[in-house]
């Protein structure tokens, strides 16, 4: 159920984004500028997240989410009726709002809980739904938008995403007591499943987290490597057509890097089991940071797609090993407080990355500028990783009866 919430959430939110750019150019007249501001107003995943992530640790992950997809069901519903500028900016404000309780947050608490074991290559397969629901949204969107336009491409959304908050109500527990009525079921979690569920709930608090060497050099890495969204993959679409691709062609290049994007968080979830989230979320950088150099040289030419499958390997693999970081060094026992507390940074590429993209491309006709700059701050993500070392373990699960 995590994998479809996640999939319906960002795969609309985020994905399909770039799909509706061209049609509200053509529409209202704006620029790419004044489109992509409504992306900055993402900031309130960053502000809102702390506060959160401490409603999930004290209600749990249920409540949470059906309250977010409100949010953005409404935040569709009154995009597909919206006439003015103003009014674009404050429901998208309603849809990132609701985004980071209806995907990463409960995403984190419910596969370390019933997956305690093995978490890593269950986190690659959750979390991989995003990716493919951009596999699904950014083709579906695109054919709804021309069948029936840019209105009904958000309103079909918001109809989609009801039928997913129906979903989240009946199937989503998140108890160490949920997990244990489950035992010796064929499909339950393999061995002490409910004591597995225990023990993971042991760990920091979100103030001891804070005062670890180990958070800052997270947060500083978690942040910069959002650019890679916020400047990339928000602009795709329009950069393929910039460079000479067809719409259909661009809507493909996207679709191709959402899939491997996709088996990057299945491959690197189960790697991060082997040489713990941080490397792996070194490796998955490094990658990113070869497909965006390549995607930026390559111009209209037959690189473009090396560009795409490459980068997508990289870029996909963070949305499992951001979680899994924070597991592995704090804990859940105040996993919701502590990974909330790493978004504020996330306002920096939020309100940033949009408009340097929008502003780069009214200015020079490209976003080749705007790619350069975002590589040398995923160079930088890198070495904050590689200097995040674990802090001194505080809690053990062999002391949880």
């Amino acid at each position: 159920m995590t994998f479809l919430a996640l999939g319906a959430t960002i795969g609309t939110a985020q994905f399909a984004f770039g799909v509706f750019i061209l049609p509200l150019e053509e529409e209202f007249g704006w620029s790419r500028t004044q489109i992509n501001v409504s992306l900055t107003l993402g900031v309130f995943m960053g502000v809102l997240a702390p506060f959160l992530g401490r409603f999930m640790d004290a209600y749990g992950a249920r409540r949470l989410m059906a309250l977010s997809l409100l949010l953005i069901i409404a935040g569709f519903f009154l995009r597909a009726i919206m006439t003015e500028l103003w009014q674009f900016y404050a429901f998208s404000a309603l849809i990132f709002a609701g985004t980071p309780g209806a995907s990463m947050l409960p995403t984190g608490r419910i596969v370390g809980l019933w997956f305690a074991t093995t978490r890593g290559r269950m986190m690659g397969f959750v979390t991989a739904g995003n990716n493919f629901g951009g596999m699904i949204a950014v083709p579906a969107t695109a054919a709804v938008i021309a069948i029936g336009g840019w209105r009904w491409g958000f309103a079909g959304t918001a109809i989609l995403l009801i039928g997913v908050l129906v979903l989240v109500w009946i199937v989503i527990r998140d108890d160490a007591t949920d997990v244990e009525k489950e035992k010796n079921k064929r499909w339950a979690p393999r061995g002490d499943a409910g004591r597995a569920a225990r023990a993971a709930l042991q760990g920091f608090t979100a103030n001891e987290a804070i005062r670890t060497r180990a958070f800052w050099f997270l947060a500083v890495g978690m942040t910069l490597q959002q650019f890679a969204r916020t400047v990339v993959a928000t602009q795709m679409i329009p950069h393929l057509e910039q460079v000479g691709f067809s719409t259909s062609a661009a809507v493909t290049g996207l679709t191709i890097l959402a899939f491997f994007a996709m088996m990057s968080k299945i491959v690197f979830g189960r790697v991060s089991e082997t040489i713990t989230a941080r490397w792996a979320y070194v490796a998955v950088i490094i990658i990113q940071v070869t497909g965006l150099a390549i995607l930026t040289v390559s111009g209209g030419s037959v690189f473009v797609w090396a560009g795409l499958i490459i980068f997508g390997s990289g870029m996909g693999g963070v949305g499992a090993l951001g979680p899994l970081a924070i597991t592995e060094m704090f804990g859940l026992k105040h996993f919701g407080g502590i990974l909330g507390l790493t978004r504020p940074g996330v306002i920096i590429p939020t309100l940033a990355g949009p408009i340097m993209a929008g502003v780069i491309f009214d200015a020079t006709g490209k976003y080749d500028l705007a790619f350069g700059i975002t590589l040398i701050f995923l160079a930088i993500a890198a070495i904050a990783f590689v200097f995040a070392s674990p802090p001194k373990r505080r809690w053990s699960a062999s002391a949880v009866s």
